[in-house]
């Protein structure tokens, strides 16, 4: 009898224990999905250390939707578009619900500030609410580069790093000052006119004969001719807050850092925060211009390489490195630097979340 029930009260305390654990778990997995403007993007992770950044991508789904275009051609969401992104949202909640087991509080729906623009904005949010039983909130564009920085630096670092984001139209970012009263901190934008496709633009703009526009040789004389109106305004930027010589380590993010670590590097770098040298960027840049050709081989074994040139073709990577490039040449003391590229950019807003959610995390800026 005894012993029956000694064999009782040890699975009884198995039980407990197991159920414990795997509740203690989920309060680290968090899930978040991001209505953006060509796709709706699904990731849940598990996240160990919040100060640090150390988390795992368990999940991750991209379903591409042209809804920005569709927004910008009739200034509203389609009907199509509405039950498209309702159908997609319902069957990634089934997913995170179900075989994931995520807290409601930890789960988060945002849509990108192009949705601002559209006029049936509360149709989308009363469809996807009444469908999933869960609220979204359209991310504000004043706030979409904080909302960077705070997800895509590591909060152990927020004092003493910087995050710039090479994007389409232009180069956004910030960095924090921590050095304020009553643990109070101030966030500090940082905005470059030039991002990869307008900067493409503006060079093709220079070329007189425009039936040479697409000539790679009249393309990169172009380019190079353009560099001194880039580089000052990289200096305007830059002198406008001298307190970035002080931060020590340079987060990188977007296409144009992305396509540099995935051409050069030729490795599916796990890490989330890959380390880059300028030596690299400039060795990346003569090939670039040089030997192209290299990239057009690899792409033909290597997937990722595959997909960087059906992102981007030879014009607009150049154009992505001469933004890295100049920026990283235009920032003092960048040999004592530490740079890192940001890889997983597409969890920024919801490491963005988590880190407002954590009593660990100071973001009161």
């Amino acid at each position: 009898m005894l012993k029956k029930n000694k064999s009782h009260i040890l699975i009884f305390i198995l039980l407990n224990l197991f159920f414990s654990i795997n509740s203690f778990a989920q309060k680290n997995l968090y899930a978040g999905i991001e209505i953006g403007r060509r796709a709706i993007k699904t990731s849940i992770l598990e996240v160990n250390n919040i100060k640090k950044a150390e988390y795992k991508i368990l999940y991750f789904s991209n379903e591409r939707i042209s809804l920005a275009d569709h927004i910008a051609a009739s200034g509203e969401v389609p009907q199509e578009d509405i039950d498209k992104t309702s159908a997609i949202i319902v069957e990634q909640m089934k997913k995170i619900r179900a075989e994931f087991k995520i807290r409601e509080e930890n789960i988060f729906i945002v849509a990108a500030p192009v949705f601002s623009s559209a006029r049936n904005i509360d149709v989308l949010m009363k469809k996807i609410t009444s469908t999933s039983n869960k609220s979204f909130e359209v991310i504000n564009v004043q706030e979409e580069a904080k909302i960077m920085v705070k997800g895509a630096i590591p909060p152990v670092d927020y004092s003493n790093g910087l995050l710039l984001d090479i994007g389409a139209q232009t180069t956004k970012g910030g960095y924090i000052i921590d050095d304020l009263e009553d643990n109070k901190l101030e966030f500090i934008p940082l905005e470059l006119d030039f991002g990869t496709m307008t900067l493409t633009d503006a060079v093709k703009k220079t070329v007189v004969n425009q039936s040479q526009v697409n000539d790679m040789s009249t393309y990169q004389e172009k380019s190079f001719d353009y560099n001194p109106i880039l580089r000052k305004k990289i200096k305007e930027m830059l002198d406008a807050n001298p307190l970035l010589a002080k931060k020590e380590k340079i987060y990188l993010s977007g296409g144009a850092v992305w396509a540099f670590a995935t051409l050069y590097y030729d490795e599916n770098v796990k890490d989330h925060y890959i380390p880059l040298t300028l030596e690299d960027v400039i060795n990346y840049d003569a090939i670039l211009k040089n030997n192209f050709t290299k990239f057009s081989n690899l792409a033909k074994t290597n997937k990722e390489v595959a997909r960087v040139l059906s992102t981007y073709d030879q014009k607009y990577l150049i154009s992505a490195n001469n933004i890295l490039q100049n920026l990283l040449e235009s920032i003092p003391n960048i040999a004592t630097k530490k740079i890192y590229f940001v890889k997983d950019g597409q969890v920024t807003w919801l490491m963005s979340n988590i880190a407002d959610r954590s009593k660990k995390v100071n973001t009161n800026f």
